[in-house]
């Protein structure tokens, strides 16, 4: 890297030699020799300190350089005028190609450093995967769970959706705010659908000859030949166990929870009422959410909309009439196309699949399983989604339904309503965390050797116990890398 410095330094004789001569500053007797392009002055004041930026064509100066004839050059002009004594310090200089110029003065002596800017590419930064990842935090049930938006900007959406109602003007809307298909989410809301229906299919064979334990007084599940020691039982009768669990065999459900929602052939139609609630089908909230993103299910219709649907401010004043829902044409039966979407019975509709071929099997259900989070995700970028913020249940649609059937934290307050917030990918598809188990047939695991085991989702945990390959993305949270010691080493350990 190479840096020039230049040094200009001017005597005050001369200077007040033009003073006199001219009777102006350095300053105008450039100004009129030189073709000046344009002048800006930064700072002024009563004392007479000035700091202006002029720039000049290279061209009409004499320059003994020919590299510089046809460049254009901003000159500096840092001059002290005082009228009570003539005297004035004036420093020029020009800036060819510098990228970080250094400033020194001193009385009657201006010093300017630059350096080349290095024109070499930049190198992209790798994404260097963590070693360790710690899991989301559970959040208190005696709480309620944190907005996805910040609530601010929330506030700041409806100040401005009510300013604009106060004047008479309609809200603008988008697809699929506006009750329209988003055409280039279509093809994703069908391979979300195919990708789930593998995913249950892939899971239930998987899960004849991988070995899930189920707690009978909570919610947690381990999988492994036997059921793990680590006491964080939080069940009803867990004092009298000492907090150990109580093992039972596991179902798909238990590794693949069902968040259900309520189908609507109308989202934004009337709202279902705690009366009416027995007139909707309970359907996965990921089959829901394909159908209203544009998927065809003959048992379960859906009210496509050529119009788009008129708001102002909360209220809807244009919604294209109610529509009755239509009867289904196709009767549901036991060879139905909707009992692939569901894991009802899955175990029984999956028979055992063959030894040499439940790898493969495992790594077809990983990939499915990681498809199904992609598509809802990009799904959940458009379509709108609500979850409580007391309990689990989720509501397809743009509003939240009626029905009184939240009993978390202070539910008599709100009768039994829920409290509906934007929902979250985990909430409408939880990945289920489980203990990592890095030899199926070992000890179980134990409560002091607790911070030394990973976890993973439980899906994704059956298919390597399976034969599947590890997903990058859960590898720093499973801690294969960590070595366990045994439990006299423990303590030793910092």
């Amino acid at each position: 890297m190479k840096c020039s410095t230049l040094v200009i330094s001017i005597a005050d004789f001369y200077v007040s030699f033009l003073l006199r001569q001219k009777g102006k500053g350095l300053l105008g007797i450039m100004l009129q020799q030189l073709p000046v392009v344009s002048f800006a002055t930064w700072t002024s004041s009563n004392t007479g300190t000035s700091l202006g930026l002029v720039e000049f064509k290279m061209s009409q100066l004499a320059v003994s350089k020919s590299s510089f004839s046809r460049a254009k050059g901003q000159f500096l002009i840092l001059g002290y005028l005082s009228f009570q004594e003539p005297y004035l310090f004036c420093s020029l200089f020009y800036c060819f190609g510098c990228s970080n110029p250094i400033a020194r003065i001193r009385p009657g002596i201006f010093s300017w450093t630059y350096e080349r800017p290095n024109h070499g590419h930049s190198m992209k930064k790798r994404k260097m995967l963590q070693q360790n990842v710690d899991l989301p935090p559970i959040l208190p049930k005696k709480k309620k769970k944190p907005y996805p938006i910040p609530l601010k900007k929330i506030q700041q959406v409806a100040r401005a959706d009510k300013k604009l109602a106060q004047m008479g003007i309609e809200k603008l809307l988008e697809p699929p705010k506006n009750g329209l298909l988003v055409p280039e989410l279509i093809p994703v809301a069908y391979e979300v659908l195919d990708a789930w229906k593998v995913l249950i299919g892939g899971l239930a064979q998987i899960l004849h000859v991988v070995p899930v334990h189920a707690c009978s007084e909570c919610s947690e599940i381990h999988v492994a030949q036997i059921g793990h020691d680590i006491q964080d039982c939080h069940g009803p009768t867990s004092g009298s166990r000492k907090s150990f669990h109580s093992w039972v065999k596991g179902s798909i459900n238990d590794v693949l929870l069902p968040i259900e929602s309520y189908h609507m052939y109308d989202p934004f139609g009337r709202r279902i009422k705690h009366e009416t609630r027995f007139n909707y089908d309970r359907i996965p909230a990921v089959v829901e959410l394909c159908i209203q993103a544009g998927v065809e299910l003959p048992e379960y219709p859906s009210r496509r909309r050529t119009e788009p649907i008129r708001m102002i401010g909360k209220k809807v004043t244009d919604i294209g009439g109610f529509v009755e829902e239509p009867a289904i044409c196709c009767p549901s039966g036991s060879g139905s196309q909707i009992m692939e979407l569901d894991t009802h019975q899955a175990l029984v509709r999956f028979p055992p699949p063959n030894e040499s071929a439940v790898p493969m099997i495992a790594q077809h259900t990983v990939n499915a399983y990681e498809k199904v989070k992609w598509g809802v995700t990009k799904l959940m970028k458009k379509y709108s989604v609500k979850a409580c913020g007391y309990c689990s249940e989720v509501h397809v649609g743009p509003w939240g339904h009626n029905a009184k059937l939240c009993g978390e934290f202070k539910h008599q307050w709100r009768d039994g309503k829920h409290g509906w917030q934007d929902a979250t990918v985990d909430e409408v598809f939880p990945p289920n965390y489980v203990w990592h188990v890095k030899d199926p047939k070992g000890p179980p695991l134990t409560s002091a050797l607790k911070r030394f085991y990973g976890k993973a989702p439980a899906v994704v945990e059956v298919c390597i116990q399976a034969g599947a390959r590890v997903p990058n993305r859960y590898k720093p949270m499973m801690r294969d890398d960590i070595v366990v010691p045994e439990d006299k080493e423990a303590r030793l350990v910092a």
